[in-house]
């Protein structure tokens, strides 16, 4: 069993000190923070939840000694494929390639997305996230007409078994075509209603499009349902249905104030679009209220690949020009281990890691943290989470590293996750765990 600090108690109350915090993760937190945006502060944790925030080495009581370690809250996971995950030894993408994905993943749902299949898989994925230190998670669920009745009942089984470990919700994905198939949405628009479900779809510049769209909006201010879109996943510049979904949210009179947040992810062509285009889309955006994810790592895996030749650009959207403008602005993981992505662990430190480097969230690092805690909780609407306030439950991670550079230098793979002030198990599954599954296929 890997529990890091071993001297965290198991009862009563203590005492986290010499403990840094990235002062923009902390509600309420009157001490000065450094250029870096740090602060040294002591965390009282009393009944698993967080007590009191003070001057490192104030207070009395049983103490642990940080020694400088920085403190997150859990993360947050805006954009996942919970129900894709880990099927690359099966289902490996023949050449990296975005059409080579969507092929492969096709001809593996319909030979082996069993209810067995997707819970099996579903569940090892989230048992990599609990001890990585991800409290909340948002998947698509790939909804198709054929696999929406497999799949999302075992989802609701999901939702329920890691109830009080990781708080989860579902968005329904599919291709733009199927929402102008007659009785697609009303079918499935029931399906989400009975579990709980979000309604949301891959936009691109399909002749249903705006048709598409139409039904979209309809069905989810019929039915009562959040949208979240996957939007312009390509390096085209003529891309353009961001634009057109925020258009579309102002012109149904979408109050994300009322309804929440519409979610859009990728938007990679944004990059490659002339200024006067990137401006009007912007505007538009902003006020209709989108909250945008970027997939830094899926998203530079598979834009502007060709073979024997050097990508050169990196396929993630304007996070920086977003920010700007105050439209919210997240990374998450995207795919795991499947066809459009063939890496990744469920680690939202890794993410955050890699979106620091790709798309340079330091020099200064300001709110940039808040992408993978703060800002996906309020977008999602994951209450309570993302951030470190007194009062809230004593969900955190701790790290050895002090300061940027020494955290995100290294995995931080002893780091100690706290939930509800104990400390968890961080062994990770075994890959090897998996094995049946192929041995099937």
């Amino acid at each position: 069993m890997n529990t890091g600090f071993a001297s965290v108690p198991t009862s009563g109350t203590y005492r986290l000190t010499n403990v840094t915090l990235p002062a923009t993760l902390v509600e309420g937190l009157h001490l000065s923070a450094d250029a870096d945006g740090l602060v040294l502060a002591d965390i009282v944790i009393e009944a698993g939840r967080i007590a009191a925030i003070s001057v490192a080495g104030t207070g009395a009581g049983r103490a642990i000694d940080l020694d400088r370690g920085m403190v997150f809250p859990c993360f947050v996971e805006a954009h996942t494929h919970l129900d894709k995950g880990h099927i690359w030894p099966r289902a490996a993408n023949p050449d990296g390639s975005f059409p080579g994905a969507l092929q492969t993943v096709t001809a593996d749902r319909l030979a082996h997305w069993s209810s067995e299949d997707v819970r099996t898989r579903m569940r090892f994925s989230l048992r990599s996230a609990f001890a990585h230190g991800t409290a909340a998670i948002r998947t698509h669920i790939d909804s198709t007409p054929d696999q929406y009745p497999i799949s999302w009942p075992v989802f609701a089984e999901m939702r329920e078994e890691w109830s009080g470990r990781i708080d989860l919700q579902a968005s329904a994905l599919s291709s733009i075509d199927f929402s102008v198939e007659p009785g697609y949405l009303a079918g499935l628009a029931a399906t989400l209603k009975r579990f709980g479900g979000g309604l949301g779809s891959v936009t691109y510049m399909s002749p249903n499009l705006a048709a598409g769209l139409a039904g979209l909006f309809a069905c989810a201010l019929d039915n009562g349902l959040p949208l979240d879109f996957h939007v312009d996943e390509t390096l085209d510049p003529a891309a353009q249905s961001l634009r057109l979904i925020a258009e579309a949210a102002i012109a149904n009179g979408w109050d994300w104030k009322q309804r929440g947040r519409i979610v859009v992810g990728h938007c990679c062509s944004l990059s490659m679009q002339e200024p006067d285009e990137v401006e009007r889309t912007l505007d538009v955006v902003a006020r209709a209220g989108l909250a945008v994810v970027s997939l830094p790592m899926c998203n530079m895996y598979l834009q502007d690949r060709t073979a024997g030749r050097t990508p050169r650009r990196r396929g993630v959207t304007l996070l920086h020009e977003m920010q700007a403008r105050g439209i919210p602005v997240m990374v998450s993981s995207d795919n795991t281990r499947d066809p459009f992505y063939a890496y990744g662990d469920l680690d939202a430190l890794e993410v955050y890691r890699e979106a620091t480097r790709i798309l340079h969230f330091d020099h200064p690092v300001g709110d940039w943290p808040q992408a993978v805690t703060r800002t996906p909780a309020q977008a999602r609407g994951f209450a309570g989470r993302g951030v470190i306030a007194v009062g809230a439950p004593a969900d955190l991670v701790l790290f050895r590293g002090r300061t940027w550079t020494e955290l995100l230098s290294r995995p931080q793979s002893d780091r100690t996750v706290l939930r509800a002030g104990h400390a968890i198990d961080t062994t990770l599954p075994d890959y090897r765990e998996l094995d049946m599954l192929w041995s099937r296929g």
